[in-house]
């Protein structure tokens, strides 16, 4: 059976001495021989962790008993052994780059919509007021070739920062539509969901938690292949178990 456990988790929120707090949850990550990334930046945090059980609850416990991160959700899969090589622990500018410094999250969200209801509109071919629906995939490109929802568009990204850029050469394909921006997650589509919207498209929503939470509260329905993890697993299946084919 399984016994490492995985959890991937950001949370948007000011931060004004990250370099003070990378080397204390450094410390603690060590202390609880954790390996994995810690990133941080003003706008929030962003960490892929993995270790004992005990380790890894016991530290995000201890994470949010600072009150900037007493709302941090982590996503929870498990392994066989240990997916990471080492712990790295980083200050950037962005906790996901974008290169728009007008989206800033921790001053307000984009709109979310769950998993459950996300699997119904796809069932039934629109949301709930009648409008079609079109899922948006804001990932790489050779994440999406691991997998992908079906019929979920598609623009060949080579990094995120190329999300803008896209959005103003295909807009036509969004406008009048109920959009779901979707990523692993959650930061990326968090972000992309913003830039819609300051873009003047009103009907835009993010997937709230991702693909992962999405395999975790709705299977595999309207999937398509395996989900891309930036780790040593390399691609997870619907029951979140590390692809071994």
């Amino acid at each position: 059976m399984p016994s490492v456990l995985n959890v991937a988790a950001y949370r948007f929120v000011a931060l004004d001495q990250p370099h003070a707090l990378r080397d204390e949850l450094l410390a603690q990550a060590r202390r609880r021989e954790l390996r994995g990334t810690l990133l941080l930046a003003t706008e929030g945090i962003n960490l892929f962790l993995a270790g004992e059980p005990a380790g890894v609850r016991g530290f995000l416990d201890e994470l949010r008993r600072d009150t900037r991160f007493a709302g941090l959700q982590a996503k929870e899969s498990w392994s066989e052994a240990q997916p990471f090589r080492r712990l790295v622990a980083k200050v950037k500018r962005e906790i996901i780059r974008m290169n728009h410094p007008s989206i800033r999250p921790e001053h307000g969200r984009a709109p979310a919509v769950d998993a459950p209801t996300v699997r119904r509109w796809l069932d039934q071919g629109r949301d709930d007021q009648g409008r079609p629906v079109v899922l948006l995939d804001t990932r790489n490109a050779f994440e999406v070739d691991h997998g992908t929802f079906e019929g979920a568009i598609d623009w060949r990204l080579a990094r995120f920062s190329d999300f803008p850029d896209a959005v103003r050469q295909h807009r036509h394909q969004l406008e009048g539509k109920t959009v779901v921006s979707f990523c692993t997650g959650g930061i990326r589509c968090e972000k992309a969901a913003l830039y819609m919207r300051e873009a003047g498209l009103d009907q835009v929503w993010q997937l709230e938690g991702g693909i992962l939470k999405y395999f975790e509260e709705a299977g595999g329905a309207h999937w398509h292949g395996h989900c891309f993890v930036f780790d040593g697993r390399e691609a997870l299946d619907t029951g979140l178990a590390a692809v071994t084919d």
